[in-house]
């Protein structure tokens, strides 16, 4: 994955030629301080760039046209030291393309009670100016965060972290593309959607590739790249014995390789960041792609089953968003519920593809039949998922606009062991418990595939969703039914009046 620090917010302070120039190089010694603080933050993962202080429309303009421009730029922080007369921001926000934060602080922590005078106060206005800029923003319906603290607080630098990575995952989806190996699967809703408008209001763009297309990578690995993949298997994994070298079933090993060397080949030179397939649509391969799509995964690609496009996109930015942070974030599907009335829980798994940046431990390598897609035993990578707090997060097509839809979790590990169960396996319990959670999730239209994570939180998915213009659906340890179905309806009415 990509090094976040390679990623740039400008921090960009308003102010005016009013107060004179000694008053402008205060302000700009203060901006420049806070500028460096936030970027030598160990909170904030990615690269803080002091812009000098804007002081009139042409001014704003210009940054702004700058910074859309710039491939680093990833978003702009805003801050008014003293007072910036909010007209001068129109033109500029008019054509904003990057995400905004809006850092709503002072450079003084504290009121200096027995020397403050009023040059103190003609300098320090915070207070008064970022309410100007604040009005306007909200005038214009800017899509922004606000984050309110002084600028040495760890709490703001973690909110300026969390606003940063999803503008991370947000950079990352502009001009991305992935690749549908088949159709959707036959039949299946809500894994299809409206991939146009997908690429009008996300930025990345669908396109299906024929399954041939993908053979003829498959079938060119040469037997050099062979031998170097299969003694990565052996040293990262704990092969069963049948795929060890001599092993009854150590041919389904050297095919599974083959179909790994192959994707990746197919991904790399189509410069692609996820992709999806169905088992539907296998023409002229072995084995459907088990070990191949997990460590694709593990490595970053975005990945979902079944066609289904749009989990594999956000698999990818939940990725780029969670770099560098504990905890993994993969495809994942509710597969089957353990209602004990004392301990309700859900088995998450899929038919061969969970990543394994969430095992507990070392995975084993094993081969097993696939009773569906109707072709060879197809090898993947067995393991338990890890306990702790995480979420599940899914993107749906509601016709008139996407939903986000956000559930809180615990993470279990499995209460016994699954002998017989040949896939790799997740447990958790749905906030705030099970009957409201999958409920909640039922009645918001969530889908069956998810993207797991055990590194990021609902306010990376809400500051991301922000950031998209979409609608955000939170399922927490406070959600009631009756709320729940409150702002649905809510949702329906303002997306309704809005529709354009």
């Amino acid at each position: 994955m990509k090094n976040l620090k390679e990623n740039e917010v400008w921090f960009i302070t308003g102010s005016q030629h009013l107060y004179g120039e000694e008053t402008l190089r205060q302000v700009a010694e203060h901006a420049q301080i806070i500028a460096q603080e936030l970027n030598n933050s160990t909170q904030i993962a990615v690269t803080t760039v002091f812009k000098p202080v804007v002081k009139t429309t042409e001014e704003i303009y210009a940054i702004v046209q700058e910074a859309n421009q710039a491939h680093n730029c990833i978003g702009l922080v805003t801050w008014m030291h003293t007072f910036s007369p909010a007209k001068m921001w129109i033109n500029g926000l008019k054509i904003l393309q990057k995400p905004l934060l809006h850092l709503h602080t002072q450079y003084n922590q504290d009121i200096p009670w027995n020397s403050i005078d009023m040059d103190f106060m003609n300098l320090n206005q915070s207070a008064h100016g970022d309410r100007e800029f604040g009005f306007i923003t909200a005038r214009m319906k800017v899509n922004r965060k606000v984050v309110v603290g002084h600028w040495k607080d760890e709490v703001v630098h973690k909110q300026i972290d969390v606003w940063a990575r999803a503008a991370s995952g947000w950079h990352d989806w502009q001009g991305a593309k992935f690749a549908r190996f088949g159709d959707n699967m036959r039949f299946v809703a809500v894994t299809d959607g409206d991939k146009v408008e997908a690429e009008l209001k996300f930025g990345f763009a669908v396109n299906t590739y024929a399954v041939g297309d993908l053979v003829e990578k498959i079938d060119a690995v040469s037997d050099a790249q062979l031998k170097a993949l299969v003694e990565e298997y052996e040293a990262s994994y704990n092969l069963t014995a049948d795929l060890k070298s001599g092993g009854a079933k150590r041919q389904s090993l050297l095919d599974a390789a083959k179909i790994e060397v192959g994707m990746r080949a197919f991904l790399e030179e189509g410069g692609f960041k996820g992709f999806s397939n169905t088992f539907e649509d296998l023409h002229g391969m072995k084995q459907l792609p088990g070990i191949a799509t997990q460590r694709l995964m593990a490595d970053g690609y975005g990945y979902a089953g079944e066609g289904d496009w749009k989990t594999a996109a956000l698999v990818r930015a939940m990725k780029v968003m969670g770099s560098g942070l504990e905890g993994g974030n993969a495809f994942m599907e509710d597969y089957t519920y353990h209602f004990d009335p004392n301990n309700s829980l859900v088995l998450g798994s899929h038919m061969l593809e969970v990543d394994p940046t969430l095992a507990a431990g070392k995975p084993s390598c094993e081969v097993h039949p696939l009773g569906i897609g109707g072709k060879e035993d197809p090898v993947r990578l067995v393991f338990n998922g890890i306990d702790g707090a995480g979420l599940n997060a899914s993107i749906v097509d509601m016709g008139n606009r996407f939903r986000l839809i956000v559930n809180d979790v615990e993470g279990v590990a499995p209460l016994k062991d699954l002998p017989k169960l040949p896939v790799a396996r997740v447990m958790w319990k749905p906030m705030p418990d099970m009957k409201t959670g999958c409920a909640a999730w039922i009645l918001a239209g969530g889908a069956h595939h998810t993207c797991f994570s055990q590194s990021l939180t609902s306010e990376h998915l809400n500051d991301f969703a922000t950031m998209a213009g979409i609608e955000s659906v939170n399922i927490d340890k406070d959600t009631t039914l009756r709320e729940i179905q409150n702002e649905l309806k809510w949702s329906d009415a303002y997306y309704h009046l809005n529709d354009k």
